[in-house]
């Protein structure tokens, strides 16, 4: 409990501090309340206290920032590469020298165990060193000589874009996609989710005292029906970077057609994670835990369907819920802690009623199924069992600490249920049969799939989903397709031979 009380003690400043001022917007390098002088609350899961008031923005605050952005963007576009290197880089030392301070205040606005956000910002500073790094290649083409000419490509960035960010690990998520925006040589408006816009405010203010100049990159709070929708429906916005549900990124995707927008969606998922009978089996009982326990279950790549194969499924599934009845639920200051509060009181209800249609359905409650204490929004980690593929607990996202396991057969029935879902943004292997592994993986409907390893992020590769998990990906060069316009120069390298017409 030392731990805990001492860790409590380093959060206190920060809440009081954030309390005074609130969480104001941040446009052309200035701290500002909203135009209409309008706010809303931001409370903490644990015990549902006030953190502080949060500016809510509307059209007149988006257009500001769009205006600031657009402003901003000819010099950065202009500056060298290796100057806006150096400041990708300053930003990255700023964000590691204040990451305990962004580890606590992520803790308490979302909930999210300490145990994991100690690590966000260090994820979020080597996110800004990665695109830095890469920040003056962005532009390099290809040379594609013809028998006429010498074609050159090259890329330039598209301009100001929208970025729009979820409340789940909201201040790495955030870094994801920022970094590469900056790096491109776009300005950003960035709306960070009304439910956990804390660290928003922290990032935007090591940007600046980094040396971001003003208007590069603007905040704005505020509710998705109002800001988000003014955001992407602002003229000015070249493109819209976004993470969330399903329905959002197709709202999103109707708001911006009028303007033509381009759009990267990262949405939402049903995730398997299929466990054949020669595979390693401690090995997968520990990934098939972490992928969905972790982070709250929160998180959009968790392995939320357990496919287990029918051999193994009973011993599988026993050792399954005695280790998710063993997790810790507890404060997220606590080191000790595994798993915290969900986000909010409409989600741990959300969550909580995947219990109920699990009991309607059929499915086994093996483990879990209720609400732990009677403050704070903490949800015991569930695992339901004697499930089928077409129950609504197998097919909907859930998107908390719920497992949902199935059994099959055949390495083809695993096939079929792993692909029959309206999700496809990452899938799970485990067999020693590395012929399986590559036909199994082949015909997989995901976007990102682990054989015998849980999700680990490597920052060159695509990160994406197919089907109603998204558009697009993130990760290396496939960033900077999406921020940058790619063009095509043909110079002529001898005698044109042009057809002579009207002569």
């Amino acid at each position: 409990m030392s731990e805990l009380n001492s860790n409590i003690a380093k959060l206190a400043p920060y809440v009081a501090a954030i309390g005074d001022t609130g969480i104001l917007n941040h446009i052309n390098g200035q701290a500002v309340p909203s135009a209409s002088d309008m706010w809303f609350d931001t409370t903490s899961p644990v015990d549902d206290s006030l953190i502080a008031r949060v500016a809510r923005s509307d059209a007149d605050d988006v257009d500001a920032a769009a205006q600031a952005a657009k402003s901003a963007f000819p010099a950065w576009r202009d500056m060298a590469a290796a100057e806006r290197k150096r400041i990708l880089h300053a930003i990255a030392d700023g964000i590691e020298a204040r990451a305990e301070e962004i580890a606590l205040c992520e803790c308490w606005d979302t909930g999210q165990a300490l145990r994991f956000m100690s690590k966000a910002a260090l994820r979020g500073a080597a996110n800004f060193r990665f695109f830095a790094d890469r920040a003056p290649s962005a532009r390099d083409g290809q040379a594609l000589p013809s028998p006429t000419l010498m074609n050159i490509t090259t890329r330039v960035p598209i301009g100001p874009v929208g970025v729009i960010t979820p409340w789940n690990t909201p201040f790495m998520l955030s870094t994801w996609k920022i970094a590469p925006a900056l790096a491109a040589g776009c300005t950003v408006v960035h709306k960070p989710a009304e439910l956990s816009p804390w660290t928003a405010r922290i990032l935007i203010e090591i940007a600046e005292e980094a040396g971001l100049p003003p208007g590069v990159w603007n905040v704005i709070n505020g509710l998705g029906e109002e800001a988000g929708k003014a955001l992407t429906e602002h003229p000015d916005i070249k493109a819209i970077a976004f993470v969330g549900e399903s329905a959002t990124g197709s709202a999103i995707m109707a708001q911006g057609a009028p303007t033509l927008k381009r759009v990267h969606f990262e949405l939402g998922g049903k995730n398997p994670v299929v466990v054949f009978d020669d595979a390693d089996l401690d090995a997968a009982l520990d990934a098939a835990i972490f992928m969905i326990y972790s982070l709250n279950g929160e998180r959009c790549t968790s392995s939320s369907r357990l496919l287990v194969q029918d051999t193994i499924a009973e011993e599988f599934e026993a050792k399954l819920a005695a280790r998710a009845k063993a997790i810790k639920v507890g404060h997220p200051l606590d080191p000790a802690t595994e798993v915290g509060p969900l986000i909010h009181e409409g989600h741990r209800d959300k969550v909580m009623a995947s219990f109920d249609t699990a009991k309607t359905e059929g499915a086994t409650i093996a483990a879990g199924g209720t609400r732990v204490g009677e403050t704070g929004q903490f949800v015991a980690p569930t695992l339901f069992t004697n499930a089928t593929n077409d129950m609504k607990i197998a097919q909907e996202e859930i998107f908390g600490p719920v497992l949902t396991s199935i059994r099959f057969k055949t390495e083809e029935e695993a096939l079929n249920i792993a692909n029959d879902t309206a999700y496809g943004l990452t899938g799970y292997v485990w067999t020693a049969d590395v012929t399986r592994a590559m036909r199994f993986t082949e015909k997989l409907e995901a976007g990102m799939i682990w054989v015998n390893s849980a999700n680990v992020r490597h920052l060159p590769t695509p990160f994406g989903g197919m089907k109603a998990s998204g558009i697009g990906r993130d990760g290396g060069d496939w960033s900077f397709e999406f921020y940058m316009e790619q063009k095509h120069i043909g110079i002529a390298t001898g005698d044109p031979n042009i057809p002579r017409l009207g002569v």
